[in-house]
């Protein structure tokens, strides 16, 4: 005995006006994979499964009743289809990753106003704000907006900056839109497409859309499903009369009229192998494959689970099994689990790469493709790249964009000597480009140093620390952007140790510098060899060694009550703060303290060095860098315990840019003036105090 289950699918056969022959593939495709899997004798042996197509008309009101008809109907158990509402696309998550790719930070966006188009757009804004794009419109259409509509949204699109369009849209949506946007010509921007319309050939042969001309989008991969075209072709009225869907298809396609009257008279003797449209189209199988696949899952999953039911009616677990037993939600579970690693002989060479997450969804693998003009004006489809979601981010889209990627940017980069001002009520992408104020830029940076490294000045005064101090210092500087942005786990956690290390690795470079100073000159004593305990070797150990006493304590604070985010309800009734809680007080002061220790030996030492005999004493100016750090730190601990909810994060930023500038400019300022503007003093007759010539500051 064979035992029959159904599988139901809603197709957007009629349009509201017109049936759609490409629809009706889809449909057919559906009815072909079951063919198959039913005359299978190793999947579902002795089940067949059925099927039945409702057509939603593309039109919203007439999907909600043909669901409400599915659930009411007799016997609803046994069907294994589920009339949900779609589900988020992975192909848009994959629109924003190219946009991103292609630096495209500005642009418009257009989806349809159902729950294909609002759901995935919603998915676009959320990854695309993630990757830092910013969206100039959004407007959203439906197919049975009036042409007043229609015009307004093509307004908006011709007189917007963006060169850019992300259409997320049907062909129900995009056909009408397409039409009005053809009657004013080239609008000359670069669109982008979801997989619904990006394939389309019905697009590409019509010349009044040569403007789409340069799309990209990325569409489901294509496939061969060997036999499809021969079942296709068989198609034909007369193999179930009752078949309405059968007749208006073969009218559609044919034109003509099985009732005669004023049209012409079908007579059943048509071919459909000599006929040339969507419906019979071979070359683009893309949704066919999806719809063929899902069948495939469908089959698989219950096969599994009829096997299990088997297998413990078997062993004496269950006392009788009927695949009537099966339910939906059992169905849509076991579909988690499997995979087609071991295929069926008649699941093409496709399925092979087939499996589900815990979600339910099948990683997603797109196909680039790209409109291009060909010598005869025709438009073709390219596959000029792919997407794969199984990869590490930073490598899913491959592909060599060439000329494919116009700019479409709000604001161009700004030049040197001006920065960013963002633009009052407009996105972060927007910003005009202002001129820095006086000393806060300068053309000429540790570059000086680079270029200048065998003269006196750099090398008297241990070169080796001086570089590596201007890169500690550009650490410091960069730390200060994690206290930026929400607050996260791991930005509470960053933000607090990379400052705490990056500050100990100054300070241990000033230290060390320090200490040379000294030893130099007691080396100058009859029969002292100190220098030699102070080499470059055990300068580069002093930096590693005070280091690694701060990461320790750093590692020792995340590892016992690591900084997390919170929500501060206290400093302000009527406000939500979001803070980073340092967690551990103790790590907290443990780390400030620390570096508060270095800095005041490195203060002591310096200051006992100030008077050594040298035109160019550097510990004078060490002296006074670790004064204006010390100052900084110390006014900083009452500001910040006193400071309430964001002004915490304000004044600590304040101390960290404030006490790595003072640092900058006490120890490199005095040496770039004399390199720059004072050559005649950057020898080492002077350096070692043997001219006439003393500096004065």
């Amino acid at each position: 005995m064979r035992f029959l289950a159904s599988i139901n699918l809603f197709f957007g056969l009629f349009p509201l006006s017109s049936f759609d022959p490409r629809e009706f593939q889809f449909a057919q495709t559906l009815i072909f994979a079951l063919e198959e899997i039913n005359n299978s004798s190793d999947l579902l042996p002795g089940l067949s499964l059925g099927y039945q197509v409702y057509d939603s008309c593309s039109y919203a009101p007439l999907a909600i009743h043909s669901a409400l008809a599915l659930m009411n109907s007799p016997g609803p158990e046994d069907s294994l289809g589920d009339p949900s509402s779609c589900s988020r696309s992975p192909a848009v998550l994959a629109l924003a990753k190219l946009v991103k790719h292609f630096g495209w930070n500005w642009v418009g966006v257009v989806n349809s106003n159902n729950d294909y188009g609002n759901n995935g757009m919603a998915t676009f804004l959320e990854a695309s704000w993630h990757e830092g794009v910013c969206v100039e419109y959004q407007e959203s259409i439906h197919r049975t907006d009036p042409r007043e509509k229609l015009l307004e949204v093509v307004k908006v699109i011709r007189r917007a900056t963006a060169k850019v369009v992300v259409l997320f849209l049907t062909l129900g949506e995009l056909i009408p839109l397409m039409n009005e946007m053809a009657l004013e010509g080239d609008p000359g921007l670069q669109w982008v497409g979801s997989e619904a319309w990006i394939t389309a050939r019905l697009l590409t042969e019509n010349k009044a859309y040569g403007f789409l001309r340069g799309a990209v989008g990325f569409a489901i991969r294509n496939a061969r499903l060997d036999g499809l075209e021969g079942f296709l072709q068989k198609v034909h009225p007369f193999q179930a009369p009752d078949n309405t869907l059968l007749r208006e298809f073969w009218e559609t396609v044919f034109k003509c009229s099985f009732e005669g009257g004023s049209s012409t008279l079908c007579l059943g003797t048509e071919s459909l192998a000599k006929l040339k449209n969507q419906y019979t189209d071979m070359s683009e199988l893309r949704i066919p494959n999806k719809v063929y696949t899902a069948v495939y899952a469908i089959a698989h999953a219950l096969h599994n689970l009829l096997t299990d039911l088997k297998n413990d009616t078997d062993s004496g677990k269950r006392p009788v099994y009927t695949p009537q037993q099966v339910s939906k939600p059992q169905i849509r579970q076991n579909i988690n689990n499997i995979s087609y690693e071991s295929s069926h002989s008649l699941c093409l060479s496709l399925c092979r790469s087939i499996w589900f997450d815990d979600n339910g969804d099948v990683v997603a693998f797109y196909d680039l493709v790209n409109w291009q003009q060909e010598e005869d004006g025709s438009l073709q489809f390219h596959v000029v790249g792919l997407y794969d979601s199984s990869m590490p981010p930073e490598q899913r889209i491959t592909f060599n964009k060439g000329k494919l990627a116009p700019a479409s940017v709000c604001s161009e980069s700004c030049p040197t000597g001006t920065r960013k001002a963002v633009q009052k009520g407009k996105p972060v992408c927007c910003y005009d480009c202002v001129p820095c104020g006086e000393g806060e830029i300068s053309n000429i940076t540790a570059v000086v140093f680079s270029i200048h490294k065998d003269t006196p000045i750099v090398r008297a005064n241990n070169s080796e620390l001086s570089f590596l101090l201007l890169f500690f210092l550009t650490l410091c500087f960069l730390c200060s952007l994690t206290f930026i942005g929400r607050p996260s786990e791991w930005s509470c956690m960053l933000r607090h140790t990379a400052f705490g290390i990056t500050f100990v690795l100054c300070i241990s470079c000033v230290l060390g510098k320090t200490i040379v100073v000294l030893m130099a000159f007691r080396a100058t004593l009859p029969a002292s060899n100190i220098m030699k305990w102070f080499g470059p070797p055990q300068q580069r150990l002093s930096v590693l060694a005070f280091t690694l006493i701060q990461v320790l304590i750093c590692v020792l604070w995340l590892t016992v009550s690591p900084p997390f985010p919170y929500k501060n309800m206290k400093t302000y009734k009527e406000k939500i703060i979001l803070e980073c809680d340092v967690g551990s007080a103790i790590g907290f002061w443990a780390v400030l303290g620390y570096i508060g220790l270095l800095a005041l030996l490195c203060f002591v030492l310096a200051f006992l060095a100030r008077k050594l005999p040298d035109n160019f004493n550097e510990a004078k100016f060490i002296t006074f860098s670790m004064l204006i750090f010390c100052a900084v730190w110390i006014t900083f601990l009452p500001a910040y315990v006193s400071s309430p909810g964001k002004f915490t994060v304000a004044v600590e930023i304040f101390a960290i840019l404030a006490s790595s500038f003072g640092l900058l400019f006490c120890i490199f300022a005095p040496k770039c003036f004399i390199i720059l503007l004072r050559p005649e003093q950057n020898t080492k007759k002077h350096m070692m105090g043997k001219t006439s010539n003393d500096i004065r500051y």
